[in-house]
């Protein structure tokens, strides 16, 4: 039975007995999903966590009314069957909330489990704690949480799966605790989940939260979705039927092609941005076409599949999206193009092999295999690396922390190249001098300018994909208070900042004695009591401001 089925059920009218039934039968259906994944001694393990999660939480109920220990096993079940991870994720997530909501301590779990499993435990037990209405508190929390995240990845996935079991269950909340959980998930989890490249997650994530933070909208764009659907399932089925004829004549070709509505969330976003009605937002649907190729085989018939369909549709030039030739980071492949299909309606069209269309479902999980110490985790270790460096950097009062996370770590990327041919992984919207940066600090503090496919433009330049960058430097260069507002990247901030500081304590060092001599010249004695007097009668706000002004002259 599915967790939606069960959510339709009256829990707080069940029977003792009819509850330990839905308990086992919820339990039995995530042995199943697991049942590939299972060596031996697993079952006995994964038994053993359930029953101390169950024992630990047994006096608690959900909003809703039902047992508590329904909870851990939806996560756990979403964690294998959505996320596709294994057998030591799914004891971490049964016991994800016991440390920080009963009696468990982590040296229980490490007793009974593993160092491994009480390490992500105790990580998720941390995120809990977050909650916080002070914006500081709030950023330097988040920080705690990234630095948790960032030394086991499973630790983001398992939040992820309870995060989506929240907003799924999230009817029987209060009003308010609805909207602050549906408005976290918009601005942290969903573009968490999409840079994990958990695309189904993240889309889902985006419309359960648009239910609770935009209900009319929500249901008006619901209901025209409903009111068109048969009109749009005629239109994709005469949209396929050449192209399906086409790739049935060629031959050689294994392939599924369907049509898939767009997101409720992803419509709306669509008719905000570009201020159209529902009924002019062109692309309500993209058609996908997934190939069950050979791995060696795959990019050459995707290419292939994409040179029919543009012979049968004319292609938009500047939507061609090749994530074959230049894979994204999280590890998301695809050929995507927009055709002019019948009727002049332009049509996006998304081309894939089987394993990539894995990847675009369970994203991280489907190609890290959890093996003791060793992962194909390259292009996530680089992304982490990242983030750890921002950290151990960041001022401790950074309520900008969060926004400069979200530009520099959760943004789409674009990839730009270096004079040499290498390619480096910026995010959208990214400058010049973010991409100086991001070649050496030492290199973007000394930017003036740069040349982008050997034309010269300023530092503010912003970059696209494919552009060609190099950087031109001067020695007499210093980085100013307006660099900050040029840049999106997390490390070219910090190093802006940190150099802006450095040139500031400089000045402030010339200016104490500047103010010593002066002070001494009038015969008044050089102590903190005179500062101070000073600082009041220029009305700034600091010592250090007084200082750093008095080099360039302040009336004395």
């Amino acid at each position: 039975m599915d967790m939606e089925t069960v959510a339709a059920i009256p829990k707080y009218n069940l029977t003792e007995d009819q509850e330990k039934k839905l308990i086992l039968r919820e339990y039995r259906a995530m042995l199943r999903s697991l049942k590939p994944k299972l060596k031996l001694g697993d079952k006995e393990l994964i038994r053993t966590a359930f029953e101390m999660a169950a024992e630990a939480h047994k006096t608690m109920r959900r909003k809703s009314g039902e047992p508590y220990i329904l909870h851990p096993l939806a996560v756990a079940r979403i964690c294998c069957e959505e996320i596709g991870l294994g057998v030591r994720s799914t004891i971490c997530a049964l016991l994800h909330d016991t440390v920080e909501d009963t009696d468990i301590t982590l040296e229980d779990i490490e007793r009974e489990f593993s160092g491994e499993i009480a390490r992500i435990v105790d990580g998720l037990t941390k995120i809990s704690n977050v909650v916080d209405v002070n914006a500081s508190r709030q950023a330097e929390n988040f920080k705690k949480i990234l630095l948790t995240l960032t030394d086991d990845p499973r630790v983001i996935l398992i939040k992820l799966a309870d995060r989506l079991h929240n907003m799924r269950t999230l009817d029987s909340m209060k009003r308010e605790k609805q909207l602050k959980i549906a408005s976290e998930t918009v601005y942290v989890y969903a573009p968490l989940a999409h840079r994990m490249g958990l695309y189904t997650i993240k889309t889902e994530l985006e419309d359960l939260a648009m239910k609770y933070l935009e209900p009319e909208e929500y249901r008006e764009i619901a209901r025209k979705l409903a009111e068109t659907k048969r009109e749009r399932s005629r239109y994709i089925n005469e949209f396929i039927k050449p192209l399906k004829e086409k790739l049935e004549k060629a031959g050689g070709f294994n392939f599924d092609i369907y049509g898939r509505p767009k997101s409720i969330h992803s419509i709306w976003n669509k008719m905000r941005k570009k201020g159209v009605a529902f009924e002019e937002v062109y692309d309500l649907f993209a058609i996908r076409v997934i190939l069950d190729s050979a791995p060696e085989k795959e990019k050459e018939e995707c290419w292939k599949v994409y040179s029919m369909i543009t012979d049968e549709y004319n292609p938009s030039p500047e939507r061609l999206r090749d994530w074959l030739s230049n894979p994204k980071s999280n590890g998301y492949e695809a050929l995507h193009t927009t055709v002019m299909g019948p009727q002049g309606k332009w049509v996006e069209v998304q081309i894939r092999s089987k394993r990539m269309n894995e990847i675009a479902e369970k994203g991280l999980a489907a190609h890290w295999k959890y093996k003791e110490g060793a992962a194909d985790e390259s292009r996530f270790d680089k992304w982490f690396q990242q983030i750890r460096e921002v950290l151990n950097t960041q001022d401790n009062d950074s309520i900008d922390f969060l926004q400069d996370f979200k530009t520099s770590f959760l943004a789409e990327e674009i990839y730009v190249y270096t004079p040499k041919g290498d390619v480096k992984m910026l995010p959208v919207g990214s400058t010049a001098l973010d991409f100086a940066f991001s070649i050496h600090s030492a290199i973007g503090i000394q930017t003036i300018g740069a040349k982008v496919n050997h034309k010269l433009v300023p530092i503010s330049h912003k970059l696209r994909s494919g552009d060609q960058v190099e950087i031109i430097t001067s020695s007499k260069q210093k980085p100013n208070e307006d660099w900050l507002g040029v840049v999106v990247t997390a490390k070219a901030k910090t190093k802006i900042k940190d150099a802006l500081k450095e040139e500031k304590r400089k000045i402030a060092d010339e200016g104490k004695y500047v103010v010593q001599r002066k002070l001494e010249n009038y015969g008044a004695a050089y102590n903190q009591h005179n500062i101070d007097v000073l600082t009041a009668y220029y009305k700034l706000s600091s010592s250090l401001d007084f200082f750093t002004r008095c080099p360039y002259g302040i009336s004395t």
